[in-house]
């Protein structure tokens, strides 16, 4: 990837230096340019085309952040109420990923959503213990995460 990353600024320099502007604009054309060669040349280059990672991580982003709505919603809707009907509760979550920085991201993006808590982290790294300020059904809570953040996370590093 960064190999890719690398011949793409090399490309837009190029452009530059070959056009004989130095502007800001002319570097962006030169980048786009890069991209469209190296997506045509993607066959011939180690690894994913890179800029599938980048999107990949653009849409992690945005899930993270209508997921961070949604669960503030569902918190403040939850404290509202005159009658507080939450049940808090914690369960284990399996986990498919495999590396510590992919297990810290899962970890943080479930801390940093409203209402949810990652306590501990089994000595295996497969099995996340999770505290949930309202979950009815545990089941359905894993499926949530794994279908969301996990599947997102595993797109971006895999």
């Amino acid at each position: 990837m960064a190999f890719q990353i690398l011949i793409n600024v090399v490309i837009a320099f190029s452009w530059m230096f070959l056009k004989n502007q130095w502007a800001f604009p002319d570097f962006i054309i030169g980048y786009f340019w890069g991209l469209v060669i190296l997506f045509l040349m993607r066959r011939f280059l180690p690894g994913r085309f890179y800029f599938e990672r980048v999107l990949a991580a653009g849409r992690l982003f945005f899930l993270f952040l209508r997921e961070l709505v949604l669960a503030n919603v569902q918190v403040i809707r939850d404290i509202l109420r005159p009658k507080l009907k939450i049940e808090p509760g914690i369960f284990a979550m399996p986990t498919e990923l495999k590396s510590e920085w992919e297990i810290t991201l899962l970890s943080l993006l479930i801390t940093l959503t409203p209402g949810t808590l990652v306590m501990d982290i089994s000595d295996d790294n497969k099995i996340l213990y999770i505290h949930a300020m309202n979950i009815p059904d545990a089941d359905q809570a894993v499926a949530e995460i794994k279908n969301t953040f996990e599947k997102a996370i595993m797109e971006v590093t895999r």
